[in-house]
């Protein structure tokens, strides 16, 4: 890949996605750009890390790059914008790793046609498993998205979707890997009571959430059927599954994600007043 990629922001999802892309050989650590509002030794460390190229000049970043990478905090978005439109011109690519941040807000701060696309990567792209959505704003073409989901999917799986369905699936995979967590530590404090030995116990829980994944992934059967060849009659598995209908567990996740997604919206909405 020829084209140029400039990251503005230097955080751990920008060195995620960095890591991603000079480990499997999308764009050479010579096309890559990293830089950040002031922090020069984090740019260092990236730059021994990856030997990207690092600079604190952004105006001559910005103007030589194809593809620009908005990695900074969200609430330093119209800051942002508003110091690099005059270095863009049209062809250039706006992605946009900000959550709760709307194409048509960016296209609308850049005040230019430029191709905006909104990426939402999860924490899980630090070791190249992120479940990632992709969504593109009015000037983004059918080659942008192409670019720009070959570029993510450096860190993992990726799916284009609607920009009206990004909230919701915000909670499915944006927030889900903490949902994940806090069932598991649910688990491991039950190990703690049982007194059982956390180096046995995690490798066993850690395998089993594995098998489940690629279960999920290869199987032609529906969660629930994988579910019910798993439930005998009268076993240990179906005494746990009505404890948990008990504690009326599917609704309370399913009200966890409803909660998830309409605070997704309710801070992209106050964001743009």
């Amino acid at each position: 890949m020829e084209q140029i990629i400039t990251f503005l922001g230097a955080g751990s999802m920008a060195e995620a996605i960095i890591a991603g892309m000079t480990a499997n050989n999308i764009v050479p650590a010579k096309q890559i750009i990293a830089t950040n509002h002031s922090n020069k030794e984090r740019l260092k460390e990236l730059a021994e890390k990856y030997q990207i190229q690092t600079t604190s000049n952004k105006q001559e970043a910005v103007s030589k790059s194809d593809v620009i990478i908005l990695a900074m905090k969200p609430k330093d978005i119209r800051k942002a914008t508003d110091e690099i439109k005059s270095w863009l011109n049209k062809d250039k690519v706006i992605v946009s790793l900000l959550a709760g941040i709307s194409t048509t807000f960016i296209e609308n701060q850049l005040n230019e046609s430029n191709p905006v696309i909104r990426v939402m990567p999860n924490t899980s792209a630090t070791i190249g498993l992120s479940a990632t959505t992709i969504t593109g704003g009015q000037f983004a073409t059918e080659e942008n998205m192409k670019l720009v989901e070959t570029l993510i999917q450096s860190v993992g799986t990726t799916e284009i979707i609607k920009e009206d369905e990004m909230d919701a699936f915000t909670a499915i995979a944006g927030s889900g890997p903490a949902f994940y967590y806090y069932m598991l530590e649910a688990m491991e404090q039950f190990v703690h009571e049982k007194g059982l030995d956390m180096e046995i116990a995690k490798p066993l829980i850690v395998q089993t959430i594995k098998g489940v994944a690629e279960m999920l992934n290869t199987s032609p059967d529906s969660t629930k059927t994988l579910r019910e060849k798993i439930t005998s009659p009268g076993g240990t598995t179906e005494a746990g599954l009505k404890a948990l209908a008990d504690h009326e567990f599917q609704q309370a996740v399913i009200a966890c994600l409803h909660k998830a997604t309409d605070k997704s919206a309710e801070l992209r909405k106050n964001f743009e007043k």
